[in-house]
């Protein structure tokens, strides 16, 4: 296992785009870039809370999830953020993209920082039409998502309830066929990633590990860590895992002050 990066602090969804990692620095505020030999750049400061990012078809123009501010973002070529998609409320967490434009993103709906009592999620649709519509409920804890390489199916890990939910995409964005798509006994899903085989990777902040499984809920393989692991994305064979020491949701400082590492270990089977 190599670490690319080091020092920082609450890291998250990781994605793989042009030769590049993109992930976000929730303590910083910042999106950064790094590649396979550890030279970084910022490329978005986004003052409320850079959640997650998504790159659409095309891979031109990010998309940032500003979730206080209830918006999703773009980033124009010259580097400005532009508001995307009016999502009406805060509470935002992670983000998929469909190869026809769709952006799938889902929301916590509890204020899990306060303690407060859990209640049950969603996932929200902003369609390739403009349109921001409900498409799925009754998601414990919503966390990453991923869409099956074929467009078919988004991929839904649901951290509370110890699974990932499966849903068939239609040409709208609209959300069908809701099912479990994989159990995982005692994992806590956060971040997930598909590789070219069908199968899911899951990161696992309590356990610290990253576990590989096939549709159904087998375990294929798992990387064992130091430290919580939030989020993970495959660029070609080469898993890349955001990581930190986690002292809790309720805590003032929920990962310990820079514990924050991009890692990258080499894997059996590329990403899809």
């Amino acid at each position: 296992m190599r670490v690319l990066m080091d020092g920082l602090g609450l890291v998250e969804s990781p994605r793989w785009h042009d030769g590049r990692l993109y992930f976000c620095d929730w303590t910083a505020g910042e999106v950064i870039a790094v590649g396979e030999d550890g030279a970084s750049e910022v490329i978005a400061r986004v003052p409320s809370l850079p959640l997650c990012i998504a790159w659409p078809p095309g891979g031109e123009r990010l998309i940032v999830v500003d979730s206080p501010n209830g918006r999703l973002l773009r980033r124009e070529p010259d580097g400005s953020l532009v508001e995307h998609a009016d999502l009406g409320q805060p509470g935002w967490n992670d983000i998929a993209v469909d190869h026809r434009g769709n952006v799938f993103v889902n929301r916590v709906d509890f204020d899990v920082m306060r303690g407060a009592d859990a209640k049950p999620g969603t996932v929200f649709v902003a369609a390739a039409d403009g349109s921001v519509r409900q498409e799925a409920d009754d998601i414990a804890f919503p966390n990453g998502m991923a869409v099956t390489a074929d467009g078919a199916t988004l991929v839904v890990a649901d951290s509370y309830r110890h699974h990932l939910l499966g849903f068939d995409i239609g040409a709208d964005g609209g959300l069908s066929n809701r099912r479990v798509w994989a159990d995982l006994g005692d994992g806590v899903p956060d971040g997930i990633c598909l590789d070219a085989e069908g199968a899911a990777w899951y990161a696992d902040v309590p356990h610290r590990r990253c576990v590989r499984v096939a549709e159904g809920g087998r375990v294929l393989a798992t990387v064992e860590l130091d430290r919580g692991a939030f989020a993970c994305a495959l660029g070609g064979s080469t898993l890349f895992i955001t990581a930190a020491t986690w002292n809790g949701m309720t805590e003032a400082e929920m990962v310990a002050p820079g514990s924050g590492q991009v890692l990258a270990v080499e894997v059996g089977v590329p990403g899809a």
